[in-house]
């Protein structure tokens, strides 16, 4: 996978599952209230919500941690750069990540297209492969 592309622009209805480094221009409709996680790899506390984003086509799950949290008011129109999807108890979730960002944007967006949230639709999850152990090769008991 080459890291060199530029981000690809999109419209909320064109993501999917397996988009990847995605810039969206989203209004927040709704967010949810704030709650606080314990990071399992060292402990630390964080907090965490999600907000309803959207344009014209539908609306989607935005995950935001820690500080982007107050950037997203209700009726802010953001650009996010370089997100990317995944999939959340089989619903899909808009994320930032590492090497995204979520700036205020000077584009309007009048009116979002909340009956098609893709959030709401339920995907099949594919299966992690090495999560689980395998019976180690060779002969078996016979």
């Amino acid at each position: 996978m080459s890291y060199d592309t530029e981000p690809v622009k999109s419209k909320v209805e064109g993501l999917n599952p397996r988009s990847r480094r995605i810039t969206v221009t989203v209004k927040v409709v709704s967010k949810n209230p704030v709650r606080e996680v314990t990071s399992r790899s060292d402990n630390s506390t964080h907090r965490v919500t999600e907000a309803l984003v959207g344009d014209e086509t539908g609306t989607i799950l935005l995950t935001l941690w820690d500080d982007s949290i107050e950037k997203a008011n209700e009726g802010v129109v953001f650009e996010i750069n370089n997100g990317y999807v995944t999939l959340f108890r089989g619903s899909m979730r808009l994320n930032l990540g590492r090497y995204g960002t979520m700036e205020p944007s000077e584009a309007k967006i009048e009116a979002v297209k909340t009956d098609n949230n893709l959030s709401d639709k339920q995907f099949e999850e594919e299966r992690r492969y090495g999560s689980f152990r395998r019976a180690p090769m060779g002969r078996g008991r016979f």
